[in-house]
Order: structure tokens, then C-alpha cells, then sequence
């Protein structure tokens, strides 16, 4: 019903550019809007973040497909406390960049234990901030 009436005063105003825009099928969007840019790329380090890690990959099985590639110098799978799986992601550690581009270069976007992984260089963590009062939190780290 609203949209009828919408058309209606879209027509009664004699203004065809709102009846066109009402039924239109495409979508084009406004021109003054900013489109969203992708995450923006960590700089190169030799740390690299593994994403899309099936529930059983261990950290043996990820230093193993990671070694192809160049040295590993650690490899590390995040895990639950409770079930010790994986959280699905986990770090490689190489020993240069060079090796380190090598192994996102031919890592990223292929199959570890039947699922895809994406590898990319892992960002610095953010400090967390201190509590703004003495009492801390009962569910807090500190």
C-alpha cells in the first residue's frame, strides 16, 4: 500500500526520475557514497597469521605444509582450553622474508586437511589498556 502511494505521489509530482528509481531492478549506487576499501595489508614480517584451519589441523601438520616453502622456525596452532582443538587459525614463524613471502605466495588459498587456508603476515597485537579503576574485573585478565 505505501508503495503505491509512493508512486503515486512520484507521478502526481511529475517527476519520472522517482518512478524510474522506485521500480528500478539494478542498483547503482549514490555517487557521493565511499566505497569499502578491503582490510589494509600488515607490512611484511616474518610472522604470518593462518586463517580457515579445519578442527583437526595440529600444529605438527601446519609446520610440516609450511616448511615446503622455507625455514620454520615456530608453528603454533591456536587451540581451545576446553576441546583442544583448533580455533580454527594459528602463526608460522620463518626464519627470513624472503621465506616468508614463499610460503603466503604458495600457502594462501590452498587446501590443508580438506579445507582452504589463507595465509598473510600476521598484524602487531594492540596493547590492551589498563583498567581505569584499582577494582578489577572478575572476568578480566588482570
Amino acid at each position: 500500500m505505501a508503495l503505491t502511494l509512493r508512486a503515486a505521489a512520484a507521478v502526481a509530482a511529475g517527476s519520472t526520475r522517482g518512478l524510474g528509481r522506485l521500480f528500478s531492478t539494478s542498483f547503482i549506487p549514490p555517487m557521493n557514497s565511499a566505497t569499502p576499501s578491503a582490510r589494509e595489508q600488515a607490512e611484511p614480517s616474518t610472522n604470518l597469521f593462518v586463517s580457515g584451519l579445519s578442527k583437526r589441523t595440529t600444529t605438527e601438520k601446519l609446520h610440516e605444509a609450511f616448511s615446503q616453502f622455507g625455514e620454520v622456525v615456530h608453528a603454533r596452532v591456536v587451540t581451545d582450553r576446553v576441546s583442544g582443538y583448533s580455533k580454527g587459525f594459528g602463526f608460522v614463524k620463518y626464519a627470513t622474508l624472503e621465506d616468508a613471502a614463499k610460503g603466503i605466495e604458495g600457502m594462501d588459498g590452498k587446501f590443508l586437511d580438506g579445507w582452504v587456508i589463507f595465509a598473510e603476515y600476521a598484524r602487531p597485537r594492540q596493547p590492551t589498556p589498563p583498567p581505569q579503576n584499582n577494582m578489577a574485573s572478575p572476568y578480566s585478565r588482570y
